[in-house]
């Protein structure tokens, strides 16, 4: 961050806030804002303009002002309820934002997924990684300080999801002569592995777009943490789609997330409002800089309300969709096991039903247990495992026959 400081000194202002709107400040010294460091033309590959939209715009481009807002929590509930808060009150019609967040270790899943299917939710509490819930779709991502978050506000009419990528390659270019590409998932890659994933959230009067870029996380836990618990899951939720991934300083180890910070926004300082266009430094003067986020209730009224729904048990786990989860035990015979399947089945995260399918038939027999109507996680599923281990073949046999 000091790198982006010593650039943007005399840019750095907090944002007021009265009622539900927030008063924004006008940049009262705009000559002061940096020029980054001279870097090799970016290709023209990666400035072909955007199609055009059949609506004309609502604003003129030149009457279009941006902003680089920087979050000082790395909190991801905190980010998620500025982000909502952002998305839910400010008014992007004549002013687009960019907004840049990085986390403590945590996992993110899809508003439309199940924690279950793309992490081992146990494992992440044991080791202190946070679980939490956007309210975006798309896939299950890991953050830690390692890697930067961009969401681009604008309204619904000027969403550009393709603008707001390229921003993030010629920056990647320009910066370290890093070759980039956008793949047709619009994920971005290095040599086909990942490096960006990308979701938005498109209403009215607003939308946004919101991708992560890998710098330097930590790839190990990374792995780990997207490790579910070996079951069958039955689920009609949004999968996510595994691809490889890269960091950035596998690729240049010169690359760090306070300079990745600076370079991404002052190329988005620096491109014209809705094209991509390369205005310079003059275009740069223009805007209205890099201005520090304190995201905190007295600056956002409303935002610790939003915070504590997105930290809830309720949204986080409870915003599940209805699944299934099924696995397989073998009891202990006297002469040979049985091989049974246990059946639980899950509603608002609460496990509704818990049963056993008997061999050589469908019927499923309802297990009796004080679990039943608790919240579902791997823990509750072992000790179900667990308890029903104790059960004989011959148990169960007597029971099927009806002279238990």
């Amino acid at each position: 961050m000091s790198l982006l400081l010593r650039r943007n000194s005399s840019q750095l202002r907090l944002l007021l806030a009265s009622g539900t709107k927030i008063t924004r400040l006008a940049s009262t010294d705009s000559s002061n804002v940096g020029e980054p460091s001279s870097a090799p033309a970016v290709p023209t590959t990666a400035v072909k303009k955007s199609k055009q939209r059949q609506a004309p715009p609502a604003v003129p481009d030149a009457e279009i002002k941006k902003s680089v807002f920087i979050s000082q929590s790395n909190d991801i509930f905190t980010n998620l309820a500025l982000e909502d808060w952002l998305y839910k009150n400010f008014d992007f019609g004549h002013h687009h934002v960019l907004l840049l967040w990085a986390n403590d270790p945590c996992v993110v899943i899809g508003r439309h997924q199940n924690p279950f299917t793309e992490a081992n939710v146990s494992k992440l509490v044991e080791r202190g990684i946070t679980l939490a819930r956007r309210n975006s779709g798309g896939g299950a991502v890991y953050h830690d300080r390692g890697n930067l978050n961009c969401t681009f506000f604008t309204p619904r009419e000027r969403y550009d999801r393709k603008y707001n990528l390229n921003i993030v390659t010629r920056a990647l270019f320009r910066e370290w002569a890093i070759k980039a590409e956008i793949n047709e998932r619009d994920d971005i890659v290095i040599r086909n592995k990942k490096i960006s994933g990308t979701a938005a959230k498109l209403g009215r009067p607003n939308s946004y777009h919101h991708c992560t870029i890998l710098a330097s996380a930590n790839k190990l836990h990374l792995g780990e943490s997207l490790v579910k618990e070996p079951a069958n899951y039955i689920s009609r939720a949004t999968a996510s789609v595994p691809s490889p991934i890269r960091n950035l300083v596998d690729v240049n180890p010169n690359v760090n997330v306070s300079q990745l910070l600076s370079a991404v926004g002052y190329e988005y300082l620096r491109t014209v409002a809705t094209t991509l266009e390369d205005g310079g430094s003059a275009q740069t003067m223009q805007q209205r800089g890099f201005q520090l986020i304190n995201p905190t209730e007295k600056w956002f009224p409303g935002i610790e309300e939003l915070r504590s729904n997105y930290s809830s048990w309720d949204w986080v786990i409870g915003k599940t969709p209805k699944f299934t989860v099924e696995k397989e035990l073998e009891l202990k015979g006297d002469e040979q096991g049985m091989k049974l399947k246990l059946t639980v089945e899950v509603e608002a995260g609460l496990m509704k039903e818990i049963g056993i399918k008997l061999p050589h038939s469908e019927e499923t027999v309802p297990v009796v247990t004080p679990l039943q109507g608790k919240a579902y996680n791997e823990q509750n599923l072992t000790g179900i495992m667990g308890a029903l281990k104790l059960v004989t073949a011959s148990n169960v046999q007597q029971a099927m026959n009806g002279s238990g």
